[in-house]
């Protein structure tokens, strides 16, 4: 459905390098990564709105790399929205209709049940700057599909929303994707959204594509420290190895697989159990420390724990946390099983 080949994209102090990525026809794909890593500029390349430095892009099987915007059969929504203030709702939805009359575009009746469909048939008369957030963004889907796009790409839809906003459209892209099953591009720095939304991810860091693959694998299996990091792994250590074991500093960790070629280890901080004395069912690998730091999240609290020399962080739902009376400086024992040591290259 997509390709792209070898893009290089230059800026002033900015670069994107070699990016390959293929998006197949009707995936959900992701692409994440930190603010400034270079997503919106892959999402304009797709969409020929700015000028690429090398390599080639392909949509459908067409190498569409100097091919004008309007002939990509591409559908683009931005998240500030980027609609039309003197214009009303319909007027929105309609307005990139003229540009598409030969590359396609829904017919009247279509039109209608895609309004429908996405909420707006009372509001269409509407001025947009009488809208909310969650209302303007869906308007901006509407924009972006009333040209019946092969192509949808998404650049932040849901950061600029609130909470109850984000919720309700990003369930209403989850169903228009299953509905249609038109394929989806879409760029954000949430990994929680991609792993709701999409069946495949890439991460982005610095211009430079870290890794690709199912999004559950990329949550599960990160191949490097910083994707680890962008998951949520957190515990994150250099470490050497002998036989099942690894070693981070004088602490002695059981592990599930044989290094090969790995440097470092990283353990997600749901999975590190704590327990307030030494339990009867020992886990294979238990450590003594002390709390340093308690950092309550709401639902979630973050604990901070000290072991011979290496800090530690456990996430437990705070209702837990008050269960087990652990404020700061109290000493503790943490719980690690084998298969939850995940094995990587550290550099």
């Amino acid at each position: 459905m997509i390709e792209i080949e070898n893009l290089s994209v230059r800026f002033p102090g900015f670069a994107l390098q070699d990016i390959c990525l293929k998006v197949a026809e009707g995936e959900f794909f992701s692409l994440i990564g930190p603010t400034g890593a270079g997503k919106t500029l892959i999402l304009e390349s797709i969409a020929g709105l700015i000028k690429i430095a090398a390599g080639r892009i392909h949509i459908n099987g067409q190498d569409v790399t100097y091919v004008p915007p309007e002939k990509r059969g591409v559908g683009i929504v931005y998240q500030d929205h980027a609609l039309f203030p003197h214009l009303t709702v319909y007027a929105n939805i309609t307005f990139g209709i003229r540009y598409h009359r030969k590359s396609g575009a829904l017919s009247h009746a279509s039109l209608d049940l895609l309004i429908s469909r996405l909420g707006l048939t009372h509001l269409i008369d509407r001025s947009i700057h009488h809208l909310s957030g969650g209302e303007k963004q869906r308007v901006a889907l509407a924009r972006a599909l009333a040209v019946d796009p092969a192509l949808l790409l998404l650049d932040e839809p849901l950061s600029s929303l609130d909470p109850n906003f984000r919720e309700e459209i990003r369930q209403l892209l989850k169903d228009l994707h299953r509905e249609t099953r038109i394929s989806v591009l879409m760029v954000t720095h949430d990994f929680s959204e991609a792993h709701f939304l999409a069946q495949q991810a890439a991460v982005i860091h610095a211009g430079c594509i870290e890794q690709v693959g199912k999004v559950t694998d990329v949550f599960q299996r990160p191949a490097t420290p910083f994707v680890a990091e962008f998951v949520g792994m957190k515990n994150i250590f250099p470490a050497t190895f002998s036989g099942r074991r690894a070693y981070i500093g004088t602490l002695a960790l059981q592990i599930k697989d044989v290094p090969n070629g790995t440097t470092a280890i990283a353990i997600r901080p749901e999975h590190i159990r704590l327990f307030n004395a030494i339990p009867e069912d020992q886990p294979a690998n238990l450590i003594e420390g002390l709390i340093s730091q308690v950092s309550n999240q709401g639902v979630y609290s973050n604990i901070f724990v000290d072991a011979a020399g290496t800090q530690f962080q456990s996430l437990v739902t705070t209702s837990d946390l008050l269960a087990m009376n652990l404020p700061p400086g109290s000493r503790i024992w943490m719980g690690v099983d084998p298969e939850d040591i995940h094995l990587m290259d550290g550099n």
